[in-house]
């Protein structure tokens, strides 16, 4: 299940840094185990290797650890399965079982990155760092390994004392804006560290000119300045990134603290911190761009260095959310203390999990609760009426979009989803004028919203109304989304109902393209290709439809047409109307 309006507290982190170059895996192997047997019986050799394999493919991390530690178990000089077991271990944060696993493999493999990554880290831990700065500089393979394995030696040279070797070594990093990004906000925090204030001031003030809508960026930089004692600069920093940036809990939160008098801890206090700020980091933004395997490992390596790292347990519980693995999402985010300023948007996106894994009373009461503890705060209003509206329980969605529209003194541009979600459960629940009014705001406070121009466009033509700006809207909406299949079959539907049917065959055959699963798409070309006098693919259509399991009413309808075709029925008229959609509810 989707879940509307899941607004990742991470993406204001990392992920608007692009990373070119994604830290590939090892290099591919041939994954051949012979078996004189053949059997794929639980606690063969065999069978637990390919359970792991299906386990892995689905991101079980704890389940594919245990079927590789079993299968190496049975064949333990096989490298391919150290090494999947390895890296299993790693992602499941089993560290005794990993650091084990990680000097078997580089005894095999000398170069291998992650090994090497987790030894040195191991290491760091144990103070040895002259161990700890050979197995980061053996780790360095790729653009990627390069700048992780280049800022992990720097904090472990300033761990050791060498502030000037540490300074050096960042000033090997490569000349491209991404890694010079990393550059500068390290070589800030390193300094920090080693009490090398104005040499941080000169590298923030570069970092945050260049990314002023990085939260880690526009946080450490604050701290910097109020240890500073530059109160003045710390509030401006935290206001301008307020000002570029989404608002963000934690950036609001210190800007609190800031002006109570407070002075918070520089951003990195200790080279252990800064150690865990590299991993996690880049660990963020591979996860955020499409490494979300190596992106858990690198997230799990800066808990491991710092425990208390609640958004390093956010990036890690949001991967888990792309891996559609919720219930390791919720274990990550329990992780979040209430303290946290992060606490309320954490337990909202509970709530969502909750959803995902199909609990949506457990979610109702999760938000509930929230909204007791503060019945001013609209979030979780507004996200238990995006759960409730996608189980199409819309006379309580609407209560709660009601309940946090009261709560708004003057509507804003930020405030539109709220009329327009309400907008859609008035329609659903035929009480046209109302969700006519939401509609109209909602688009008065947004102009260029698709999603209103397509739903209120096609409403009006459903019903006959204002065709001309009716049109209008539906086709401004295609403009801003051109391959968007729901907004094109809007477009093509309006045809049908205004009698143009080659203008409709046109639109509604490109719709059918863009969303070929789409069984009320593929229901409307249907009915344009009867209508045009095409009618066996007019039938392969409906069949086409049939088979893309369409909900019951749908269903009925379409046995009529294949049976009978297109009359002027009852259940004709009743199928016109199915080409309104919800946008954000799925399908």
């Amino acid at each position: 299940m989707m879940n509307p309006n899941r607004a990742p507290l991470r993406k204001w982190a990392w992920r608007s840094l692009l990373l070119v170059t994604i830290l590939a895996a090892p290099a591919a192997y041939s994954e051949v185990i012979r078996s004189d047997a053949g059997s794929l019986e639980t606690g063969t050799l065999l069978g637990n290797y390919l359970s792991g394999r299906v386990a892995r493919g689905s991101h079980d991390t704890i389940a594919a650890a245990d079927f590789y530690s079993k299968a190496l178990a049975g064949d333990p000089e096989n490298e391919v399965i150290l090494e999947q077991t390895f890296l299993l271990e790693t992602a499941a944060a089993h560290w005794a079982r990993a650091n084990e696993l990680a000097a078997e493999l580089v005894k095999a493999e000398p170069s291998h990155r992650i090994a090497q990554f987790l030894l040195g880290i191991d290491a760091f831990k144990q103070g040895d760092y002259a161990k700890a700065d050979e197995h980061f500089a053996a780790a360095r393979q790729g653009p990627i390994a390069d700048l992780t394995s280049t800022l992990a030696r720097a904090w472990v040279q300033e761990a050791a004392g060498k502030h000037t070797e540490a300074f050096a070594t960042l000033d090997t990093l490569s000349s491209a804006d991404w890694a010079q990004y990393y550059q500068r906000y390290h070589r800030a925090l390193i300094a920090d560290v080693a009490g090398r204030h104005q040499l941080a001031r000169k590298s923030y003030i570069q970092a945050f000119k260049r990314n002023p809508t990085t939260l880690r960026v526009a946080d450490a930089f604050a701290r910097h300045a109020l240890n500073g004692n530059d109160r003045e600069l710390a509030i401006e920093t935290i206001k301008t990134h307020i000002a570029k940036a989404a608002p963000h809990p934690l950036s609001e939160a210190l800007l609190v603290q800031i002006e109570n008098g407070e002075t918070p801890d520089f951003m990195a206090a200790t080279p252990a911190d800064g150690l865990a700020e590299v991993f996690y980091g880049i660990g963020d933004a591979l996860a955020g761009e499409g490494g979300l395997d190596m992106g858990i490992v690198f997230l799990q390596f800066a808990i491991h260095l710092k425990p208390d790292f609640p958004l390093a347990y956010v990036a890690l519980a949001e991967a888990y959310e792309t891996a559609k693995k919720y219930d390791a999402e919720i274990a990550a985010f329990d992780h979040i203390p209430e303290s946290s300023p992060l606490w309320v948007n954490v337990q909202i996106q509970k709530a969502f999990a909750l959803n995902s894994l199909e609990k949506v009373d457990e979610a109702k009461a999760l938000l509930e609760k929230i909204i007791a503890a503060d019945p001013k705060d609209i979030r979780p209003l507004d996200a238990l009426g995006n759960i409730l509206r996608a189980h199409e329980r819309y006379g309580e969605a609407k209560e709660y979009y009601s309940r946090a529209v009261a709560l708004i003194d003057k509507p804003a541009k930020q405030n539109w989803a709220l009329y327009y979600s309400r907008g859609v459960c008035n329609e659903r629940l035929k009480d046209w004028p109302a969700a006519e009014a939401d509609f109209k705001l909602a688009l008065e406070l947004n102009p260029e919203e698709s999603l209103i121009l397509n739903y209120l466009g096609y409403s009006w033509v459903d019903q006959g109304m204002n065709l001309k700006q009716a049109m209008e809207y539906i086709r401004q909406a295609v403009k801003l989304k051109p391959d968007d299949g729901y907004y094109v079959d809007s477009l093509g539907w309006a045809y049908y109902r205004l009698g143009n049917m080659p203008a409709a065959v046109e639109q509604l055959e490109r719709a059918v393209e863009l969303r070929p699963d789409d069984p009320i798409i593929n229901d409307h070309l249907g009915d344009a290709y009867w209508r045009v006098g095409r009618t066996l693919e007019a039938k392969y259509q409906w069949e086409q439809a049939l088979s893309l399991e369409p909900e019951p009413d749908q269903e009925k309808t379409l046995h009529e047409k294949i049976a009978s075709g297109l009359e002027e029925s009852t259940a004709t008229k009743a199928a016109a109307g199915t080409g309104q959609t919800d946008q954000k509810t799925p399908r």
